[in-house]
């Protein structure tokens, strides 16, 4: 007699076999080695090279750019400033403009700098770059403050929604989601 020990045992060997039967490759299609070949070759033809990437730096710069403007065009016809409150939302805006990227010579020349260095005087370069950005969230964030108060109660509602969206996307950090969080849908 077979015990319920073995039972469960036989069923997970035949289960895993069966499992991994189904896992296995499909047959190769009718299509011609040559063919797939010359697909591999035209892929691998495609890659661009490294000056088509800075075109499609400068490219993808201007599109966050255009996204930017019409986010920031969306948010101000969704707010329906008045008059008064137009220049809170000039001032607001162009605090809110990125500092001009540095050009890809200079980048470099800072890197090669930036090498020679040592260890203390790199994490001396570091403190002062983050103190750098700490001033610019600052001025961020006065200006934020700033237009926030020209806000009428129904406008400020409408720009505490809005700019909740602005943030990153998808999950968490960087677009990461913590495991395990469950996203509240917004009412309203």
């Amino acid at each position: 007699m077979i015990s319920l020990r073995q039972r469960m045992v036989w069923a997970g060997v035949l289960a895993s076999a069966a499992f991994a039967a189904s896992a296995q490759t499909p047959p190769p299609s009718n299509v011609p080695l040559s063919a797939t070949q010359a697909q591999a070759a035209a892929t691998s033809s495609d890659a661009k090279p490294r000056l088509d990437r800075k075109k499609d730096f400068a490219q993808r710069l201007e599109r966050m750019q255009q996204h930017r403007a019409q986010r920031l065009a969306a948010l101000k016809d969704k707010l329906q400033l008045s008059e008064q409150q137009q220049g809170a939302w000039t001032s607001y805006t162009t605090a809110l403009q990125p500092p001009a990227m540095p050009k890809a010579e200079d980048r470099a020349a800072r890197r090669a700098e930036f090498e020679k260095l040592t260890t203390p005087e790199r994490i001396d370069r570091m403190q002062a770059r983050q103190a750098e950005r700490n001033a610019m969230f600052a001025k961020r964030a006065d200006a934020t403050k700033a237009f926030y108060a020209q806000l009428t109660p129904a406008q400020q509602k409408t720009f505490d929604a809005e700019s909740l969206r602005m943030g990153p996307r998808g999950h968490g950090p960087h677009g990461h989601r913590a495991h395990g969080e469950v996203q509240v849908p917004a009412k309203g």
